[in-house]
């Protein structure tokens, strides 16, 4: 095999196991907050809501589906820039480890969003109401054994 076939090759594996191990990652690292609609229908279908509070979480996921594309939108364009510093450096240099933080911090923006839903959701929520939805948040977010 030519050296040039062989830096071809040693590039298109650096870029596709750069981007197996940033998907990877973010599969194992980040808790599997339930994204708005998936609670919502828990939401829905456990906790007998009113009217009033149908409208209100309708409005919330609205919102919140806007946020979370455009949080979504910056995650890959986040890990098209990693894999684009993984195919020049070759190794973990300062434009990959650049690319890792602005990913991680676009992850972290993405939890603490989803998190801030699921609290604006239960502040619309009566006393009598939150026991159950705060079940069904820890459900959500704790992995079957």
């Amino acid at each position: 095999m030519s050296t040039r076939r062989r830096t071809l090759w040693t590039i298109a594996l650096a870029f596709l196991a750069g981007t197996a191990g940033v998907l990877l990652g973010a599969w194992i690292m980040m808790p599997r907050a339930p994204h708005g609609t998936e609670l919502h229908a828990l939401l829905h279908r456990e906790i007998a809501l009113d009217p009033r509070q149908e409208a209100q979480l309708d409005s919330l996921e609205t919102q919140f589906a806007v946020e979370r594309a455009t949080l979504e939108a910056h995650m890959r364009s986040d890990n098209a820039a990693l894999a684009a510093a993984i195919a020049r450096e070759h190794d973990d240099g300062p434009a990959v480890a650049a690319a890792v933080d602005r990913a991680h911090r676009t992850m972290g923006a993405l939890q603490k969003a989803t998190l801030a839903h699921v609290f604006a959701m239960r502040r619309l929520l009566r006393p009598d109401q939150t026991a159950a939805f705060d079940r069904l948040v820890v459900r959500a977010l704790t992995p079957a054994s």
